[in-house]
């Protein structure tokens, strides 16, 4: 089954890390700019904030969206969100990327449809037209 929807968003969770890469503000923001380019994305801007006494929180802004992440250093743990737009970026490369530089041993995946065009449609108050969509094939899932 084909769901029609403007998005994809990736929840990713992260054990068993690298805690001293977790722990470095300018690796972190580093992996993450390079996770957004290698999956072709575009990138509009980054911020990132290293926490006291441990912990970095980042995101970066795409043309397609963003990814963001919040690492917990002390645990092994990083929370990722990977949410893109269109069908020229595609966040499970940048995912891959991520679980290679993280050195993450286990991890644990939530893809959830955004922006889903018949909910759209349905509860617009005006005649949308045509809505442009990444149609993704439910089955392969």
């Amino acid at each position: 089954m084909k769901i029609e929807q403007l998005g994809r968003h990736i929840l990713v969770e992260f054990y068993n890390c690298d805690k001293e890469v977790l722990n470095n503000h300018a690796l972190i923001e580093k992996y993450m700019n390079e996770a957004a380019i290698k999956a072709k994305a575009t990138i509009v801007q980054s911020a990132f904030h290293m926490f006291n006494p441990w912990g970095v929180s980042g995101a970066v802004i795409i043309q397609e969206s963003h990814l963001t992440i919040h690492t917990w250093p002390e645990y092994g743990y990083a929370a990722v969100d990977l949410f893109t737009c269109g069908d020229s970026v595609d966040p499970w490369i940048a995912f891959d990327y991520l679980a290679e530089k993280l050195e993450s041993e286990k991890s644990e995946t939530t893809e959830v449809p955004r922006g889903l065009v018949d909910k759209i449609k349905h509860y617009s108050k005006e005649d949308l037209g045509t809505v442009t969509f990444k149609p993704v094939d439910n089955a392969a899932s």
